[in-house]
């Protein structure tokens, strides 16, 4: 079981999807939003659909990823924890399933790739 960031608890939410980690970059970035300021945000980029977004947004109030907000005629959506936690809980669930826990493995391999760019830096200056 990946170690949980500090803080962390029994009720925090599950680990957001790519699609999911998509929509709340948008929600981090612009704040609480309705369904079509994510969409707009998102479909600036890629094309997807209205009915996607307001699907995901919903499984994800569901998980407790975003809170709702069913005050206005517009719902408002807004991440339930900070940009920093779910990079956290991100981070210490990558350094369990791939490097078994091991952050000197972790730290290691960076350092390996590290070393790369600048060998490549290097040849490439010369």
């Amino acid at each position: 079981m990946p170690p949980k960031p500090p803080g962390a608890n029994q009720k925090d939410p599950p680990r957001p999807t790519a699609a999911e980690l998509e929509i709340l970059t948008v929600l981090w970035s612009r704040g609480p939003s309705t369904v079509r300021d994510v969409h707009e945000a998102i479909g600036s980029r890629k094309p997807t659909q209205y009915t996607t977004v307001l699907k995901l947004l919903q499984i994800m109030a569901e998980k407790g990823i975003v809170e709702r907000n069913e005050e206005a005629r517009a719902h408002l959506y807004q991440a339930r924890r900070p940009m920093q936690w779910t990079q956290r809980q991100l981070a210490g669930d990558l350094l369990e399933r791939a490097f078994g826990g091991s952050a000197k493995s972790l730290v290691m391999g960076a350092l390996a790739e590290i070393r790369k760019l600048l060998d490549d830096y290097e040849k490439g200056a010369r």
